[in-house]
């Protein structure tokens, strides 16, 4: 990047990293001066006159962390040796050298948080919108750039309602508030802070006792405005295989009840919004719970999130739970293959308690961000709901609620309402074992003449204040990460149930105890899909047969971009203790062949004779001794094999001939 530096020997430019280090920056000032400096006299500023910093106290920054961008004009002054080590100096300055070890002072909360990798992608992106010459008005040369053609800024308004996007994306929301034409010091600063409606103890002013003993206008929180949320964390979600909601369905379309399950996700750029963010969900974990015909019932939080978070992050690309869906449907009466359409503009399309779950999820998952004052903002957790189409079809429904949302939840004002759509705002309560202010609540409509009215939320307001909309959708081509849905899912008891032996028969069906012996490649591409299943690899960490090593490395196998292009992909699995370990119990447990007449499985002609077969002889055989042994009317039907002990000459229970 260029910056630009003015001082008293003239006006300078240099290109610099934004990774350069303030040293840098002082030495190209010392080697632009006309005498000799004293390095601890230099100051900055990005103004003509005031806001000085000496360079002594930027020791250890670099250019970035200063909030310099490019083309940036830097004003400095200093001093040479001589004037600084006169006894008639008027002001003191700092004596001592650049290079000394000057104790810096305690990072800023905010300078320390680890962001997201999409937000990393975002802050170093330019972010504009670009736009192609315009043939109406656009007079220059093909290189030039004029009002009409220049790239616009992403919170442009024009562009927003141009294209129907009703909140800014996260990043645009920043840039709005912080744009890059602000002076570096207020680039410096973190623009946004949480939301909290709490009453703040003990009070600032220290000249009372604390809530509920007390309160004033300097601790409670100011009266509360319900207003649409202007941005949004995430901006679509996006769910990587139609598969896995299929699988998530069929628990539903079994038994009726209704299902939840976390999304196994991660966050990508999303290009159809300006510096938007997508959530891309790659497989989803059923917790355990209790499903009704019209609910559900979970324990929050749940036992195993540690594990599967830790399992998630081993992925070849790292996973994390991005949001939770749920399923909402329930059959017409007269049509079993159609829903009921109850989510909708007449009704509700998130209900209060839904809401109100929704904002307890997104506080306990904040957003880390080095633009709040305490490092950690929002919440990219998304609630999903598949529910009834108008036309009875099922589809999602995606949806966030607002920071206001989340800051009454966490200041304990708001409660489910008997009516679905309604939000119910508590009263207020002095009492020490629960103390709650509830300051002012209003929210704005327009009435039937079309004029904006100002109304108390007290008792009640409408849920839709809350929710912030989420677009959703399919891949085009579709590229998951984990390429099988067939294991059984888990916490699905009765319905289907994870066990190791189905596990170890597959394992032997698929050929896996032969692999390192065959160079059939369609063998290492129907083994290497079918271990390329989320639940599978979340169930074999359970089962203690793989070190916790073993299977971080099974995760990031099976999840390779090139699992099933390259045929040597398992090569370096098929090594490991714990697949050895798996392949030990596989042989062991493999079926063996019943003991027949003809114990080689030739025929006479060297042909190999069919299992039925051998199954077919057994069974005679067993008729024939049971015959021997047993009661002489006693007869096994040949078709069904049922034991009929009648005198009749046909089957009991199929009606064919025992003859």
């Amino acid at each position: 990047m260029l910056v630009r530096i003015r001082s008293k020997d003239g006006n300078f430019r240099f290109e610099f990293s934004p990774a350069d280090g303030i040293d840098q920056l002082v030495n190209k000032i010392i080697g632009t001066a006309s005498e000799n400096v004293d390095p601890s006299s230099i100051t900055i500023s990005n103004q003509p006159r005031g806001n000085e910093t000496p360079a002594n106290r930027l020791k250890g920054r670099n250019l970035q962390s200063l909030g310099l961008k490019h083309g940036d004009l830097l004003f400095v002054n200093y001093k040479d040796l001589a004037t600084s080590n006169s006894p008639n100096t008027s002001s003191p300055v700092d004596q001592r050298p650049l290079t000394s070890s000057k104790p810096q002072p305690a990072p800023n909360v905010w300078d320390s948080a680890k962001e997201d990798p999409v937000d990393v992608y975002w802050r170093s992106a330019d972010g504009k919108i670009p736009r192609s010459r315009d043939s109406r008005f656009c007079k220059h040369a093909a290189n030039g750039m004029c009002d009409y053609c220049m790239p616009l800024e992403p919170y442009d308004v024009a562009y927003q309602t141009e294209h129907s996007i009703k909140h800014l994306s996260y990043h645009a929301y920043l840039r709005k508030l912080s744009p890059k034409t602000s002076s570096s010091a207020a680039l410096a600063l973190p623009p946004l802070s949480p939301t909290s409606y709490k009453v703040k103890v003990p009070c600032p002013t220290g000249n009372h006792s604390s809530w509920p003993a007390g309160i004033c206008t300097a601790c409670q929180p100011s009266a509360i405005t319900l207003q649409s949320q202007p941005f949004r964390m995430v901006d679509h979600l996006e769910i990587a295989s139609q598969d896995i909601v299929e699988r998530f369905l069929q628990a539903w379309r079994a038994t009726g009840l209704q299902r939840f399950g976390w999304l196994i996700g991660r966050y990508e750029p999303y290009d159809k919004v300006p510096m938007g963010i997508r959530a891309v969900v790659e497989a989803i974990y059923e917790p355990p719970q209790e499903g009704e015909l019209d609910g559900l019932t979970l324990g929050i939080p749940w036992e195993d999130e540690h594990r599967i978070r830790e399992l998630a992050k081993s992925a070849a690309a790292p996973l994390t739970i991005v949001g939770y869906i749920f399923t909402d449907l329930d059959p017409t009466p007269e049509d079993r293959t159609k829903n009921v359409y109850k989510r909708h503009a007449q009704s509700y399309f998130v209900s209060s308690l839904e809401a109100i779950f929704a904002a307890t999820i997104q506080k306990a998952n904040p957003t880390p961000s080095r633009s709040s004052s305490s490092g950690a903002f929002g919440s990219r957790m998304v609630t999903a709901i598949l529910t009834a189409t108008e036309d009875g079809q099922v589809d999602i429904s995606a949806y966030q609620v607002s920071e206001q949302a989340c800051a009454m939840v966490d200041a304990d004002m708001m409660e489910a309402s008997v009516e679905p759509g309604i939000v119910r705002v508590k009263e207020e309560d002095r009492s020490q074992d629960a103390a709650r202010y509830v300051p002012d609540v209003f929210y704005r409509y327009k009435n039937e003449y079309g004029l904006e009215v100002k109304k108390s939320a007290k008792p009640c307001f409408p849920v839709e204040y809350l929710l912030v909309n989420v677009t959703h959708g399919f891949p085009q081509s579709p590229n998951p990460l984990f390429r099988s849905t067939e294991f059984a899912i888990e916490n699905r008891p009765g319905l289907e149930d994870q066990r190791v032996e189905s596990v170890l028969s597959s394992l032997h069906r698929l050929g896996a105890p032969s692999l390192q012996d065959t160079r059939d490649r369609s063998k290492h591409f129907e083994l290497a899909k079918w271990l390329s299943d989320w639940h599978l690899v979340a169930f074999l960490e359970t089962t203690q047969l793989l070190s916790p090593e073993d299977i971080k490395f099974f995760i990031r196998t099976v999840t390779s971009p090139r699992l099933l292009e390259d045929p040597s992909s398992l090569d370096e699995l098929v090594k490991t203790d714990g697949w050895q370990t798996l392949i030990t119990f596989a042989r062991e447990s493999a079926p063996v062949r019943p003991s027949t007449s003809a114990p080689t499985g030739l025929g006479p002609m060297g042909d190999k004779i069919p299992q039925d077969a051998f199954d077919q002889i057994a069974a005679e055989e067993a008729a024939r001794g049971r015959g021997r042994g047993g009661s002489s009317r006693l007869r096994v039907c040949p078709h069904c094999t049922f034991e009929n002990d009648h005198g009749s000459s046909d089957c009991e229970v199929c009606g064919l001939p025992l003859g």
